[in-house]
């Protein structure tokens, strides 16, 4: 049985790009940088957002954009900072897609290489209890 989430591991075709947008959105906290040394298949840097692990190494952006995504969780009241901040790095910043009153709100953006991020101010125990309540509305 597994026991969590080891990490997240991003493509990505620009690192520093990946960097700022991690630390800015984020609040990522850069804890490794190969530089030129390579002990995986590319160069990389490992963050900690939060307690997760996230990985970046340089490769090829993906291909097409979908709703596969990460989403992180946020307070309710970090919401239009995030909001802000995702404004300011010029990204994709999509509109929410419709949602039943008491489920949270979310932020989804696209990064430059395709991946599909949310900001999430609910937990699956509200969304679960909403769910559980009676039909849309």
């Amino acid at each position: 049985m597994s026991s969590g989430l080891s990490h997240i591991t991003f493509m990505v075709s620009d690192l520093d790009r990946m960097q700022l947008i991690l630390e800015k959105v984020f609040d990522a906290r850069c804890v490794y940088n190969s530089g030129a040394n390579q002990f995986s298949l590319s160069e990389e840097r490992f963050f900690l957002i939060g307690n997760v692990w996230v990985a970046t190494m340089l490769g090829e952006q993906l291909p097409s954009r979908t709703y596969n995504h990460v989403a992180f969780h946020i307070e309710e009241d970090e919401f239009e900072d995030r909001q802000a901040r995702i404004e300011s790095l010029g990204l994709d910043l999509r509109p929410p897609r419709p949602r039943v009153e008491g489920e949270g709100r979310s932020l989804y953006f696209y990064g430059p290489d395709n991946h599909l991020f949310e900001l999430h101010t609910g937990t699956l125990a509200q969304r679960l209890q909403r769910y559980a309540q009676s039909p849309r509305g």
